[in-house]
Formats: C-alpha cells, sequence, structure tokens
C-alpha cells in the first residue's frame, strides 16, 4: 500500500486531551482541519484555523448536536476511492472534497455509566452515533483514508507525518483501522451490556448474543501461575483503588472479588479473610475489631499472607490487630490517614480501599469452554422464602436460626462441596472443595480442632443437599445442633429421620449454592 498524502482532516473529539497541539503541528503541512462544536471553539481558542462542519455541508448542527456529520458531503467525502475514476467524477459532480484523515473519539459512554449517580438518561446522551460512523467508515476505506481514534495515537502520526513529509504509510493505516473496529466493537458492546442490565424483563433471560469487549486496563506480571500471561481489562480500578503495596497480581484480584462479594453479604459490621477464594473465616459483630478477631479465631493458621475485607471504614483497634501478621491485602471502604500512615509501614502489604458496591455491578458471569463461552446469571439470592421450611420434629431456636443464616450465607461463597459450621456471628469451622460432603464435613471439624474450638451448639451449612444420611450424622457427631440446606436429595426422608433420631432441628431452603 502506498503512502497517503495528507491534505484535509476532519477533527471532532469528546476527550480534547492534546487535540489542539495535534492539530496545530498538523498545520505544519497545510492540512485543512475541518472541526465540529466544541472541538472547532477549543481549536480557535488556540489560535488553529479551522473550517465549520456547517460550511461543509451547508446544513447546522441541530438537534442539541445529536445531527452534525451524518450527511452525502462528510461521508462521501470518506468512503470516495481515490483511484476508481466513477467515485471521482460524483465528487467533482457534487462539488465534495475527499477528506483524508478523520480523528474522532467516542462520547464517554463507559465512564459515565460507572459514575454512581448516573441515570438511564446519561447514559443514552452518550450514545455515539455520529462519532462511530465516520470511524468505520473511514476504517471500511483504509487504503485511502487515515483514522485516528485515540488521543494516545497523535505521537506516532505526527512523527510518521514527519518521516514522510506529510504522508500515512499504509501499515498505519491498515493498524489504525484495525484498532478503530476493535474500539467500535467495545463501544457497541458496553451500550448492548447497559442496556440489558437495565430492563428487568431481559435481566431474567440471557440474550441471543452474548458480546464482551473491553478495553486493556493494565499488563499484569503473570496469571496464575509465573509462565501465564495475564492482563486486567475494563474499569474494575473504578471499584477499587490501590492506595499502598506491591503491584496487584492476577490472583489478588481474584481473591479480593470474592473477599469484597462476601462481606457484602452482611450489614452489620463484618470481617472476612479470603485464601484462594476460599473463606478462612467470617465473623460479625458491633465492633469491626471484635469481628476481626472471630474472623482471625477460625483458622489463624491459613490466614497468613491472605486477604482481609471489611465492610467498614478500618478503624485504629482492627489496623492493630491486622498488623500483628502478614496480609497480602486488605481492603475496606476507606483508610483515615493516621491509620493508613501507620499500615503504609508495611512495604509489601497491599491495601486497597472499596470506591464502590460489587453487588449489582453485573447480571452474568461467563467461563470460556472450546468453542465458546458458558454464560449464567449470577448467584445473587440468598434464600427464597416461600421455599424455607423446617423439615424436623424440633423447631430451630432463634439462636439456631439466627447461626444458620449466618452459616448460610457464608456456604454461598464457599467453594463446592462446602459445609460451614457457625454460630450466629461467626463461622467456626470450614471444610471447601472436596469431592465428598462427608470429607468436607470431616475437614470443618479438623480445622474447628486445630483452631481449639468447640463445634457444639453450632449450626451445619451446607450448599447442597445431603446425598446420604451419613454427611448429616457427621455434622451431628461433630456436635451441630441445627442444619441448612437445600433439601431435593432422593434419600431427603432418610436424612430427615436421622435428624429427628438425635433431635436435631434443620430447614430446607429449596435454593442450592454450587459454586465451581
Amino acid at each position: 500500500m502506498n503512502l497517503l498524502k495528507i491534505r484535509r482532516a476532519l477533527i471532532s473529539v469528546s476527550d480534547k486531551t492534546g487535540i489542539a497541539e495535534f492539530a496545530g503541528k498538523l498545520r505544519r503541512w497545510d492540512i485543512e482541519i475541518i472541526s465540529t462544536g466544541g472541538t472547532l471553539s477549543a481549536l480557535k481558542k488556540a489560535g488553529i484555523p479551522a473550517i465549520s462542519i456547517t460550511d461543509v455541508t451547508g446544513f447546522p448542527e441541530i438537534l442539541d448536536g445529536r445531527v452534525k456529520t451524518l450527511h452525502p458531503n462528510i461521508h462521501a467525502g470518506l468512503l470516495a476511492k481515490n483511484d476508481n475514476p466513477d467515485h471521482c467524477r460524483q465528487l467533482e459532480d457534487l462539488n465534495i472534497t475527499p477528506i483524508d484523515m478523520v480523528v474522532i473519539n467516542l462520547y464517554p459512554f463507559e465512564s459515565t455509566i460507572a459514575k454512581k449517580d448516573a441515570t438511564l438518561d446519561d447514559a443514552i446522551e452518550q450514545i455515539d452515533i455520529g462519532g462511530p460512523a465516520m470511524l468505520r467508515a473511514s476504517a471500511k476505506n483504509f487504503l485511502y483514508k487515515a483514522v485516528i481514534s485515540q488521543p494516545d495515537q497523535y505521537e506516532p502520526i505526527i512523527a510518521e507525518l514527519e518521516k514522510n513529509n506529510g504522508s500515512i504509510s499504509g501499515e498505519t493505516r491498515f493498524r489504525l483501522a484495525q484498532a478503530v473496529f476493535q474500539h467500535t466493537t467495545q463501544y457497541d458492546s458496553a451500550i448492548s451490556n447497559y442496556l440489558i442490565s437495565q430492563h428487568e424483563m431481559v435481566k431474567e433471560t440471557l440474550p441471543s448474543s452474548y458480546s464482551i469487549s473491553f478495553t486493556k486496563s493494565e499488563d499484569l506480571r503473570y496469571g496464575e501461575n509465573p509462565h501465564q500471561q495475564a492482563a486486567i481489562y475494563g474499569n474494575f480500578n473504578s471499584f477499587v483503588e490501590k492506595l499502598h503495596g506491591k503491584e496487584i497480581s492476577y490472583n489478588n484480584i481474584v481473591d479480593i472479588q470474592a473477599a469484597i462479594e462476601l462481606v457484602e453479604e452482611f450489614s452489620e459490621p463484618t470481617a472476612a479473610i479470603i485464601k484462594h477464594t476460599n473463606p478462612c473465616g467470617v465473623g460479625s459483630s458491633s465492633s469491626l475489631a471484635d469481628a476481626y478477631q472471630k474472623a482471625f479465631a477460625t483458622d489463624s493458621k491459613s490466614a497468613f499472607g491472605g486477604i482481609i475485607a471489611l465492610n467498614r471504614p478500618i478503624d485504629m483497634n482492627t489496623a492493630l490487630l491486622i498488623d500483628k501478621i502478614f496480609t497480602e491485602v486488605v481492603i475496606a471502604p476507606d483508610f483515615p490517614p493516621d491509620i493508613l500512615a501507620m499500615m503504609m509501614k508495611k512495604k509489601d502489604r497491599r491495601l486497597m480501599k472499596q470506591c464502590r458496591p460489587f453487588r449489582g455491578s453485573h447480571h452474568t458471569s461467563a467461563k470460556p469452554v472450546a468453542g465458546g463461552l458458558l454464560v449464567q446469571t449470577i448467584d445473587d439470592i440468598l434464600t427464597i422464602p416461600d421455599r424455607m421450611k423446617v423439615v424436623t420434629k424440633r423447631m430451630p431456636s432463634e439462636e439456631e436460626r439466627a447461626a444458620m443464616m449466618f452459616g448460610w450465607r457464608v456456604a454461598k461463597h464457599v467453594k463446592s462441596n462446602a459445609i460451614v459450621y457457625s454460630l450466629p456471628d461467626c463461622t467456626i469451622g470450614i471444610g471447601a472443595g472436596q469431592m465428598s460432603r462427608f470429607d468436607s464435613a470431616r475437614i470443618a471439624v479438623m480445622k474447628a480442632h486445630e483452631a481449639g474450638l468447640d463445634l457444639h451448639g453450632t449450626a451445619a451449612a451446607s450448599d447442597a443437599f445431603f446425598p446420604f444420611a451419613d454427611g448429616l450424622l457427621e455434622v451431628v457427631r461433630a456436635g451441630a445442633t441445627a442444619v441448612i440446606q437445600p433439601g431435593g436429595s432422593i434419600r431427603d426422608e432418610e436424612v430427615i429421620r436421622a435428624a429427628d433420631e438425635h433431635n436435631i432441628a434443620m430447614i430446607f431452603t429449596g435454593i442450592r449454592h454450587f459454586k465451581h
């Protein structure tokens, strides 16, 4: 592909970072500049000559700027082939001058919907129409046009113009076109996914097509293991802000997600300690420091090098307790200055401020499989009241009910098979991710005994039904007096009889919380 001499450029940008400097440099090669609205004003204010789009179209910008570039004088100038005699004749007959370069960046849709107080009307107004149309037209016609879609492209384009005396190479035009289609795909996907999330009926089903497109936020040192490459895409950093510490790793991010999702299940002050996405311990109290101590007591050995999430701003008492052990990450809604200064003394520990709720930030989750994706709606239901029922002869006490519900909240966030022993305000033993539910129950008991905790009088929560009575009998032997589980096994009656024989209170929730 040959060099393209740039004679005429159309500039219309939402993000005006560096645009006046870029346009000023274009003038070195006597490139004529056409511009619109706010961009035109910014260029003129900087003393850069530019022609108004209305002078090219012969039509005013109307409808609050919704219509300004959607005109044949613009799109014919973008889509005509320079070496097609018929195209050239038509342009000449209609007095249309070709446009060689387009500099467009789109309305800030994604940053708008990322705002806490963004409304549907706000989002709709940031759906760009003319910008994507011009980008796509120019990118389609990259053999004859240069299309710039991001401010970080300005500097290398100027360098190339200087190298080629005001011309752009075919290779560069091809790369710029690729970038455009990646960009517009992401933009359209963000709009589609947002609108789906706003429609209550659509939230209950999955769309006929599923699009995922995010811009790379940053490269990570590596993935789950050092030989794996990794990067994070999207706007995760708008939900959590790193205040201090080493670079955040792939595994850190996965654990941060799991930890925050867990503490957001609780309205009272709560602390959770996470290792490899599973909780080591969870505690709630009127005091955040007391909540942390309860969480830590569940499995103080595994807590070393873990991720600590708090659902309240950290206070000095809690910070001093956390400071006693090595912790990879501490996450809280806020770190007062004096506490932050104290905790920053440990250089490697990452301190993360949760800026926004994670709950409600997405409505589906996806996992890659051969040839495609598995997509599901997220598990955002804890219980369904109409399905909850006591199935044993003995009714649970109020304290037992509270303990069951605490454990049930935690079990929802433990890898299957999951067994959680709990009191009304803390976990006592957690068994996670075993091939047998019976083994998970035994591991939870082992963990509690290692921590010197008494399981007698606890409630046991199981994320799925007990397929046999042996799992139930194991939690009874451990000392549990109440059990909460989904039910639904063909041997439910056998399990209920075993519970009745041991005077155990048991609730069936009618909803399962597998986590794979």
